[in-house]
């Protein structure tokens, strides 16, 4: 364990947990978030950020130093934030570095929050921007953290159950992938997780869902039909509530025959690549999920 990582997840223990644990209204979320990020959240020199529209929908093109909106393919990322808070501009050093790393423009689409706009909102607007998408030059590879990550696998099984071209392949960082929150680990980790409080799931679900079905697969991916995508990429700490969000998706996917890459990294904080350049181990992950794109898109480019 470095250094970095026990005072990070002593500060996040001490400061951010009860912060999450306390504040109730949406918009408090959200302002903090973007202060915070604002912060400590820093995108390599030479990055840029660029508003546009897809299908309606508000984006920012992250651009990593000397990459272009037509490079591709495009990586199309959905933040995290519980359905409730975040946006692209908490995010948007994350993907910058990460197309610094790629060579690949990333899209982050400022999709409706609840509880002003409930499920299935955020899926549709998802949706709206994969299918605007869908022709940039090389295709897309879809992606996500969190609530975020969730979204992607979600908007992932709709575009397959509509027969909509599929996505290169899909990442995603500590998904949220059941809201049944039948996972043990949500009661198994609630006191070693060091960032989000357990006992928020109930009500952060009450605000999205209303009164939708649980186990809707545009709600809760784990109940997805995805037979016949591309590869997948999951990633998820052994100490966080959501672990076993990440382990049950990897072994529904692999029993649809989906060629998945777990990573299961020990004693991290919830979605821990956001502090690239602060913590090591969030700049190595960023930097293995980078080799894997690329080689992503070897494969296709070969097939």
């Amino acid at each position: 364990m470095s250094l970095r990582r026990s005072a990070l997840n002593l500060a996040l223990r001490l400061m951010e947990k009860p912060y999450l644990a306390r504040v109730r209204d949406p918009a408090q979320l959200r302002d903090g978030f973007e202060r915070k990020a604002r912060v400590w959240f820093r995108p390599p020199r030479g990055s840029r950020f660029e508003m546009d529209r897809c299908g309606g929908v508000p984006v920012v093109w992250a651009l990593g130093p000397g990459v272009t909106r037509d490079d591709g393919p495009a990586v199309l990322y959905f933040h995290g934030g519980g359905y409730i808070f975040g946006s692209p501009k908490t995010h948007r050093a994350m993907l910058a570095r990460l197309s610094e790393l790629t060579g690949l423009p990333a899209c982050l689409p400022d999709y409706s929050l609840a509880p002003e706009h409930p499920f299935p909102r955020a899926v549709d607007d998802g949706l709206e921007v994969f299918e605007a998408l869908r022709n940039h030059p090389g295709g897309v590879i879809l992606g996500g953290d969190s609530a975020g990550g969730g979204l992607a696998l979600a908007i992932l099984g709709e575009a397959l159950r509509q027969g909509e071209p599929r996505p290169r392949g899909l990442f995603a960082f500590s998904p949220l992938t059941d809201f049944t929150f039948s996972g043990e680990s949500l009661r198994r980790n609630a006191r070693a997780d060091v960032m989000l409080p357990a006992i928020r799931t109930r009500e952060m679900a009450r605000m999205y869902l209303q009164d939708a079905d649980p186990t809707d697969p545009r709600a809760s991916p784990l109940f997805a039909e995805l037979a016949g995508t591309g590869p997948i990429w999951l990633a998820a700490s052994d100490t966080e509530i959501l672990c076993d969000d990440t382990r049950r998706m990897t072994a529904r996917l692999r029993t649809d025959g989906v060629a998945v890459t777990e990573l299961l990294r020990p004693g991290l904080p919830h979605v821990w690549p956001l502090f690239h350049g602060l913590l090591p181990e969030g700049d190595e992950t960023l930097r293995d999920l980078a080799d894997w794109i690329r080689s992503l898109s070897s494969r296709s480019d070969e097939s």
